[in-house]
């Protein structure tokens, strides 16, 4: 395979605004819940969804802004739960909310993406608010009162608070807590201490405290200034409370305030930053604080038992400003989240500080923003509103370097959420929130060179798409629109005129699951979790799939030859449909109809509902091409299929008989290749079981974000993440782990034994708060001591030693590696396949010598983590050439990012 290794690419970066965990504390039963999200909001306006999955940590949906809508912060809340007839509880539904330099407060559909209404009133920009806490059954005096929905307050740039009712599934103006000052100081920061009392910061050097009921200012704190040579007012960005009633403040002095919660006075000041604190994050027992600031610096403090606070450590995990923090402190996950100016999110455990590793996030986006038209050597990137081609040169012509041969800015302010090509590069098809555009490109030449000229062609009236896709060939146009509709449109392609799109668009419909009703992230208008995540049609066009977030799949076939002496497209509103052909079907109030074009249409695949679901969402969804075997050739036209009186509307039943293998991958990193039209697993997949991969792949932290094929002369998997490629060899099976060949042997042995050793080693660099791996055991901080007598001086004895953080490894894992040997060895052996069949003599092929290989070895696989921060890899160049890809590289020191308030070595 060969590598063009490439950073010419550009992508800008947008820095994390805004962070918000869903839930403050775990369920009843001290369990995490079911819909745990974080919310990051960045400065181009978009708003990720991250699901933790016991420190999976998968991105699973971007909301995507628009331009000068930047999310300057983020909070969500939980309507009550609800009882059925049967005594059963359902979660209350979520929802989420922002705001960014505007007078507004934004509330998102989570099942759409989009923007579902704004909250009106009288008041100015809001720069900060918060969301009232959860009503309690147990609550007492006052607040036993106040049942309602939570509400928000607002924080304004004159002064004004502002609250906000949610009651009804709406987001109305409700009264002004706090009026116009004569100073009109902004607020800064705001939080509510009870149902009834907000604590906000102003940008006087004030913290005032009021009543929510009547707006009487309980209290007023001034923070004072730093005396000559300072600045006159104290900036006070941040202000969390405590669990005991108290309440901790961040400010621009770099100080951290703690005040009681009783009679608001200051209790403590910690000079911890040499800048301006910007964000703090509180553990759920109130011991622990985490605060980041404009120095770069994240600074953890712990209170001891007599309520003394102290720093205990401050470490530069961001490059740049800290300026948002959430935390989530619960029975499994505990970890605080931190992101700034460098656009990483930064994960660091609350529990097991200093016992486990911080862990970053991927910065760039899980779905590449870069696609290839392999055949014309074109590659496309795009981000905001802008698209970029580049025509790629081939290796060996070493004197022109890739260039930009094409620009394109969509009117309009809506972000790019998606693009797709032709294989050709002669159709490019753009999709934002509001409307789907097509284009044709034109290969032109000039004095300068070869250039491509953009024509905009007409596509049927549409509403916004998450995701468009195009065949190969670019006859069909698949179409994902926000309410997670699929449409098929059929685009008459010829030499003679100009691309155009048929103006009937197809529904196609999915299999009705049954659930996901109860699922607190969905919303009136669909369900989360049945959102589609990827989409992709076969290699030769006649098969497409779709997988969503609860890790279903659908699939469709195109029926029939194409005929172009048929009607362009063919109605059927008469007959009923066959019960074979549920997904032609229009809506129940309609009648039902079956719609052809030219001789061809689109069904559900017979064996879609034999796809089993997966265990977690997918990652990555792609075809397997065909590995050199042409394509079957097509008749001209339907052979002895005309129209009739007794039927008008005649078709070819004919579905597509060579199988197709799909592979997805999961969040938690497995393979899953599936042979479509049978509806089952492959026998690869059969024989080579998670437990069987090895163990530099299990151990990946961050997901695959794509996948190249290589199959002209061998059957070749290159997967990719953001900072490592990874190669199967699907005409091999992997190797049978050492823990698996070894179970025999280790049955019987004493549990001190040297392989229940390792297991235990292996086990203890595990992570258990959702975090990063256990810091190694040379590294760790002191957790055992020795009791020496110090009457007796006999060396000979050894010391008893006491464990201070004494937890049991789990070995589930292992057990479960161990309960799928004889599995493995029965499955190959059945196929007739060698055990022994990896550890062949052949090693994986080198690239073009941007990197070397770490090791050559006979096994059927290949790594490397050389590469910097992968933005993408897509193919380029014809299927009857060898392999040849673009890897574009984004390293973290190449970002134009601001300078530094304060130097790094400062």
């Amino acid at each position: 395979m060969d590598i063009h290794r490439s950073r010419f690419v550009p992508f800008p970066p947008s820095a994390i605004n805004a962070l918000a965990f869903s839930h403050s504390e775990p369920t009843l039963g001290n369990k995490d819940p079911e819909g745990l999200r974080l919310a990051v909001g960045r400065a181009n306006g978009n708003i990720e969804i991250w699901n933790p999955a016991d420190g999976a940590w998968q991105q699973e949906r971007v909301f995507y802004g628009g331009k000068d809508r930047s999310v300057e912060g983020l909070v969500w809340t939980q309507e009550p739960d609800s009882k059925d007839g049967k005594g059963k509880v359902t979660q209350g539904r979520l929802r989420l909310f922002s705001i960014g330099y505007s007078n507004s407060v934004t509330e998102w559909d989570l099942a759409t993406g989009l923007p579902i209404r704004h909250s009106d009133g009288n008041n100015s920009e809001v720069w900060c608010f918060a969301a009232q806490p959860k009503f309690s059954k147990y609550a007492k005096g006052p607040e036993a009162e106040d049942d309602t929905p939570q509400k928000l307050v607002a924080g304004c740039a004159d002064g004004t608070l502002v609250l906000l009712s949610t009651a009804d599934n709406d987001l109305r103006f409700e009264k002004f807590v706090a009026r116009s000052m004569v100073k009109k100081a902004r607020v800064l920061s705001v939080t509510f201490k009870d149902r009834r009392t907000v604590i906000a910061g102003f940008a006087d050097s004030t913290i005032r405290v009021y009543d929510t009921r009547n707006g009487f200012v309980i209290r007023s704190i001034s923070l004072g200034n730093r005396g000559p040579g300072g600045p006159r007012e104290t900036l006070v960005w941040k202000v969390r409370t405590l669990p005991n009633g108290g309440f901790v403040s961040g400010d621009s002095n770099g100080d951290i305030c703690v005040y009681d919660g009783k009679n608001y006075s200051q209790t403590q000041r910690i000079s911890a930053h040499e800048a301006d604190v910007l964000d703090l994050a509180v553990s759920r027992d109130g011991t622990k604080i985490f605060s980041g600031g404009m120095d770069c610096r994240t600074s953890y403090y712990t209170c001891n038992p007599r309520g003394k606070w102290r720093e205990v450590s401050h470490q530069r995990y961001h490059e740049h400003d800290v300026k948002a923090m959430a935390a989530y402190d619960g029975a499994g996950l505990s970890v605080t989240v931190s992101g700034g100016i460098d656009t990483q999110p930064i994960v660091l455990p609350i529990r097991n500080y200093g016992k486990e590793l911080s862990r970053g996030l991927p910065a760039l986006p899980h779905s590449p923003p870069l696609i290839s038209a392999p055949d014309a050597r074109l590659m496309v990137s795009w981000w905001n509103c802008e698209i970029r081609i580049w025509r790629v040169k081939a290796q060996d012509d070493s004197v022109e370097k890739p260039k930009v041969v094409a620009r394109l800015a969509l009117q309009g302010d809506e972000n790019i959420s998606s693009v797709s090509t032709t294989r050709d590069g002669g159709l490019l098809a753009v999709a934002t929130a509001r409307e789907v555009k097509l284009f044709q490109l034109l290969e032109t030449s000039t004095e300068l060179g070869s250039i491509l000229r953009i024509k905009k062609l007409e596509l049927p009236s549409t509403l916004g798409a998450k995701l468009v896709r195009f065949t190969p060939d670019g006859k069909w146009l698949a179409i994902i629109d926000m309410v997670n509709d699929v449409y098929m449109i059929r685009i008459i392609r010829t030499e003679d005129e100009r691309p155009r799109a048929l103006h009937t668009p197809l529904r196609l419909h999915r299999i009705d699951r049954g659930e996901g009703a109860s699922d607190p992230l969905s919303s009136p208008t669909g369900l989360y979790n049945r959102s589609i995540a990827h989409a992709e049609f076969s290699p030769d066009g006649s098969v497409f799939a779709v997988a969503d977030l609860a890790g279903y799949i659908d699939t469709w076939v195109r029926e029939g030859h194409e005929d172009v002496t048929a009607p362009e497209v063919d109605v059927n509103e008469t007959d009923a449909a066959p019960a074979d052909d549920e997904d032609e079907s229009e809506d129940e109030e309609g009648p039902q109809k079956r719609i052809t074009f030219l001789g061809q249409r689109w069904i559900r695949n017979p064996s879609a509902h034999l796809l089993p679901r997966l265990g977690s969402a997918p990652a990555l969804l792609s075809f397997e091409p065909t590995s050199g075997s042409a394509s079957r050739p097509e008749p001209r036209g339907n052979p002895a299929v005309h129209p009739t009186r007794g039927n008008p509307h005649p078709h070819s039943h004919e579905i597509p008989d060579t199988e197709h293998r799909l592979l997805l991958v999961s969040a938690d990193q497995r393979l899953y290749l599936f042979e479509v039209l049978a509806g089952r697993l492959s026998e690869w997949s059969r024989r080579n079981p998670p437990s069987s991969y090895p163990s530099q792949y299990r151990i990946l932290k961050s997901p695959t974000k794509g996948c190249i094929w290589d199959v002209n002369n061998q059957q070749r998997l290159w997967l990719y993440g953001e900072g490592w490629v990874f190669m199967f060899d699907l005409n091999r099976d992997l190797p049978i782990p050492e823990t698996i060949e070894t179970q025999d042997s280790t049955i019987g042995e004493e549990p001190d034994s040297k392989a229940s050793r390792k297991r235990k080693r292996e086990g203890a660099r595990k992570g258990v708060s959702g975090a990063g791996d256990a810091v190694p055991e040379e590294d760790a901080p002191v957790t055992k001591m020795r009791r020496f007598d110090s009457a007796e001086d006999d060396e000979s004895k050894s010391p008893a030693e006491i464990g201070l953080h004494d937890t049991e490894m789990g070995e589930s894992d292992h057990e479960a590696d161990d309960e799928q040997g004889a599995l493995i060895s029965l499955r190959r052996s059945k196929d007739g396949v060698d055990e022994t069949d990896g550890a062949s003599d052949d090693v994986a092929e080198d690239t073009d010598g941007a990197i070397e290989p770490q090791r050559r070895s006979p096994e059927p696989w290949w790594n490397t983590f050389q590469y910097r921060p992968i933005l993408g890899m897509v193919p380029v160049g014809k299927d009857d050439q060898p392999l040849e890809v673009v890897l574009v590289e984004r390293p973290s020191w190449e970002l134009d990012l601001p300078p530094r308030f304060v130097g790094a070595h400062e």
